[in-house]
């Protein structure tokens, strides 16, 4: 895993600015700590920091080869899975490699196949190749959006970046943001509309599509996208056929020649994924796996079940090390450490987000790097096999918005009553709820309950799963460290996008099908707990320092933030108690406190990266 960034000038000798290249590229040494390149022509400039993971020897960056005197130079950030394929067919059609890492498998795969090699990619990637011939910059980014890629123009120039800081460190493109990029931040966030980038001209590739870059312009297209088909498989041959994808997309994923480690919760997403890791791992002979947890320090003591989270992770995990024999670690945090990270986390993200849950992982990851450099995680299952309790809860599917935005009146109430007229946060909400719907691929003749449940995943699936994989792309590669996540296989996603809810929910659970295709891998028990997300904090110590760092923002009238709120509705939120702070902020991951959090990191934002609203 790596940072790639660059610009392309047209008017203008880019080898004149090399220093611009590197200021760019030098903001993306945290997700890069190994290694640093850069490649400039009269018109194009192109930065890699390197995170080595496969040929640590032979994979530097930007790499140039060329056919028929023609030279490709790409920047790659991602891994492939299938490569060894891919390299083998590549051999049979006469190509000759100098290294063993995926970076030249994927040029060479360009080099040959044009933007057809995207059909052919099994992994998670973003990269950009220049053409010297064609004076083309063709970028691309990889079906779920696991890696990110985003991109600005601005008076005949174009930039892009593996994030927003690699752009904005460009002195042509400052921190500015207009109505649409504060209605994200302030009525979706920490959610993202699509393609969204929050920043004045800067936008985000979309998962599953291309862009080419030349002198007549800057061209965006579909390369994938979710299909509709009617399924044709019954309930054993659906549990099988996802039982051997999962066994394939793990063991593939496990390929690496640096450390690799499993996040173990003692879930069923990453009990399946540990548990298949250490049956690849016995078969081969490569020793014992090293597992991880995280949880907070004397959070047993103020832990409560509700129906988001209906029991404690601590037990299972210990179930999981006994079964599998796993190396594992568990690692814990206190307040003052999680209420730090708040800061460290927004930085990672150039923006806001999701408060304690994105700090508690930033943590947790730059704990698990000091033993391991890659790290399967158990995201987006939820998303993929429809395990959040809202696809069960009629009133979130009959709630006519996000299922996990039921808060736009608490969100109103937060307003200034500039802001919300300028804002309209209803209707915004409402129109980016209208937009989603209208993208969903429903084969003819849905109706009624199977139709609802099409559009339930197609929301999670490319509304509320890509904040998840921010989150983990941003808090892990800010500390080096790569997390790959199996159940974002586009071959399974195709497949379960195809399943009826029937056979989803079969054996009248959530997530049954996956319960019944993982039968024999994992224990029965396990295999029939009841659904717990990333542990959150319950401590009330968090809830002080939060409302603390509020009150200390209304205080102050230099604050950037506060002519955004309605200061006076917020200093009452302030006052209550613990007891009245559930406040339903974003989905089940963030409430009374979390909200807080989120103010104080709009507000350090604005002030850090001096943002102008315009």
């Amino acid at each position: 895993m790596c940072g790639i960034t660059g610009w392309i000038d047209w008017r203008n000798d880019l080898t004149q600015h090399s220093s611009v290249l590197i200021d760019m590229t030098e903001t993306m040494a945290l997700r890069g700590p190994d290694a640093a390149g850069t490649w400039i022509s009269r018109h194009c400039a192109l930065g890699h920091r390197r995170l080595s993971v496969m040929d640590p020897a032979g994979g530097a960056q930007p790499m140039t080869r060329s056919k028929e005197e023609v030279t490709f130079t790409i920047v790659y950030n991602g891994e492939l899975y299938n490569a060894p394929e891919l390299r083998k067919e590549l051999e049979g059609r006469g190509y000759m490699f100098a290294t063993h890492c995926d970076t030249e498998v994927l040029l060479v795969s360009y080099m040959e196949w044009g933007r057809a090699c995207l059909d052919r990619l099994n992994g998670i990637f973003a990269f950009a190749v220049w053409n010297s011939e064609e004076q083309s910059l063709f970028l691309a980014r990889d079906r779920l959006g696991v890696k990110p890629l985003f991109y600005a123009q601005r008076d005949g120039l174009f930039a892009f970046g593996s994030e927003p800081k690699a752009i904005l460190a460009h002195p042509e493109f400052p921190a500015e943001i207009g109505r649409e990029g504060l209605a994200e931040l302030l009525v979706i966030g920490p959610a993202r509309t699509p393609g969204h980038g929050i920043y004045s001209h800067m936008s985000e590739l979309k998962p599953g599509h291309f862009m080419i870059v030349d002198r007549s312009g800057v061209s965006v297209r579909t390369y994938w996208k979710l299909e509709s088909k009617p399924h044709e498989e019954n309930i054993e041959a659906t549990a099988a056929h996802i039982s051997a994808l999962l066994i394939d997309t793990v063991e593939r994923q496990l390929m690496s020649d640096v450390p690799v480690c499993t996040l173990l919760s003692g879930g069923l997403d990453s009990s399946a994924l540990t548990a298949i890791a250490v049956q690849y791992y016995n078969r081969t002979g490569q020793g014992v796996i090293d597992t991880y947890s995280v949880d907070y320090i004397d959070n047993d003591k103020h832990f409560k079940a509700n129906v988001f989270q209906p029991n404690a992770d601590s037990p299972w995990i210990d179930r999981m090390v006994q079964e599998l024999g796993t190396a594992h670690h568990s690692v814990f945090f206190d307040t003052p450490e999680l209420f730090g990270s708040l800061l460290d986390a927004m930085r990672a993200r150039d923006l806001p987000g999701m408060a304690d849950v994105d700090g508690s992982l930033y943590l947790f990851c730059r704990e698990i790097k000091k033993g391991a450099t890659v790290a399967l995680s158990g995201e987006a299952a939820d998303e993929i096999f429809g395990g959040y309790p809202w696809f069960h809860r009629e009133e979130s599917l009959n709630a006519d918005t996000f299922p996990w935005s039921l808060s736009a009146n608490i969100r109103s109430d937060l307003l200034s009553k500039e802001t919300a007229d300028w804002l309209r946060p209803r209707e915004y909400l409402d129109e980016r709820y209208r937009q989603a719907l209208d993208e969903v691929p429903h084969l003819s003749g849905e109706t009624g309950i199977v139709r609802r449940m099409r559009e339930m995943s197609y929301l999670n699936i490319t509304r509320f799963m890509p904040t998840l994989l921010d989150r983990k792309d941003r808090m892990s590669m800010a500390v080096g460290l790569e997390v790959r996540v199996p159940y974002c296989d586009h071959r399974l996603v195709e497949y379960m996008w195809n399943v009826p809810w029937e056979i989803k929910t079969s054996g009248y659970r959530e997530k049954g099908i996956l319960r019944k295709a993982l039968k024999g891998i994992l224990p029965d028990d396990v295999l029939t707990r009841k659904k717990s997300p990333y542990p959150k904090t319950h401590n009330p110590n968090y809830l002080a320092a939060t409302r603390a760092w509020v009150q200390q923002i209304l205080d102050d009238p230099s604050s950037p933030v506060l002519p955004l709120l309605n200061v006076d509705h917020l200093r009452r939120l302030t006052a209550l108690d613990a007891a009245t702070m559930d406040l339903p902020w974003f989905g089940q991951l963030m409430s009374g406190p979390q909200l807080f959090a989120y103010i104080g990191q709009l507000d350090a934002w604005m002030r850090e990266y001096r943002v102008s609203i315009r």
